[in-house]
């Protein structure tokens, strides 16, 4: 049997009739969306079209009750920006690094030789140009609040996993009471940016580090863990928990992950736990 998540609470009846027909089976009203179990496998791309909403399929082997982490990506996953794009920006040159970034993210570039030649970029800048990214610029994504707090209700721990760097995550932290970070620390001196990175580069291996680290700290087995992001360098993390969530992805995370979020915020992921 498959079980099928839709996100969205208003249906018409057109839609859930199209629902019986597709899926020989009734969804049922759930806490903000629709589900239903159906012995049929269907391909939803062409259902998500119709609908115009995410469409889920549970893996088998999931439980939303047994999660105790998650594990996200930072950038383009709880906020809306790319740090980095913002940072550039500030010096003029945010086509230049936007465009590396974008490589990096679609996986046609290695990512710890694209950091470091957007870091490069970056030498100069005064410090406190990256409070004003934070205060001007950097937005949580939809849902990100509601979410964080479903996790503290149901003791889920949230882990913030980030390519970028530690000025932001830490602030992210203290904001949301998150319970683990991980990113890089951009190296600073008579107050200015250096252009380089402190010590090893956080890329796609040092973030399944820390999803594997955190599952054996925790005591977890891998179906109770989810890991969400949306560039290339986060799907090493994401082959290492128990469910991967594309978050308004590339398209070839989308390709290897078990959900893809297209329209909904970041709450849909409540609906996965709920399930």
């Amino acid at each position: 049997m498959n079980k099928y998540i839709f996100h969205d609470a208003l249906f018409s009846d057109q839609d859930l009739s199209y629902i019986s027909k597709v899926f020989d089976t009734k969804a049922e009203p759930n806490d903000g969306f629709y589900s239903l179990t159906s012995p049929q496998l269907v391909e939803l791309s062409a259902v998500r079209q119709a609908l115009n909403c995410d469409v889920s399929r549970l893996p088998d082997h999931f439980d939303g009750q047994q999660v105790r982490l998650i594990v996200t990506d930072m950038d383009s996953t709880l906020i809306s920006i790319e740090c980095i794009d913002e940072i550039a920006d500030m010096l003029g040159i945010k086509p230049k690094v936007s465009s590396i970034t974008e490589a990096a993210m679609r996986g046609e570039l290695n990512f710890e030789e694209s950091l470091t030649q957007r870091v490069a970029l970056l030498k100069g800048l005064p410090v406190g140009e990256l409070q004003r990214v934070y205060d001007e610029r950097l937005k949580l994504n939809p849902g990100a609040e509601k979410l964080n707090d479903y996790l503290k209700q149901s003791k889920i721990k949230l882990a913030l996993v980030s390519g970028g760097f530690t000025f932001f995550t830490e602030k992210l932290k203290n904001r949301l009471n998150l319970d683990y970070t991980l990113a890089n620390t951009l190296e600073v001196a008579d107050g200015c940016l250096t252009g380089a990175v402190e010590g090893d580069i956080v890329g796609a291996q040092s973030k399944a580090d820390l999803l594997l680290a955190l599952s054996k700290e925790l005591g977890l087995a891998q179906h109770q863990v989810i890991a969400m992001g949306d560039g290339a360098n986060d799907l090493l993390m994401m082959n290492c928990a128990g469910l991967s969530v594309a978050y308004h992805a590339k398209p070839t995370v989308q390709a290897q992950t078990d959900i893809q979020l297209n329209h909904r915020g970041l709450d849909a992921v409540v609906d996965l736990l709920k399930a």
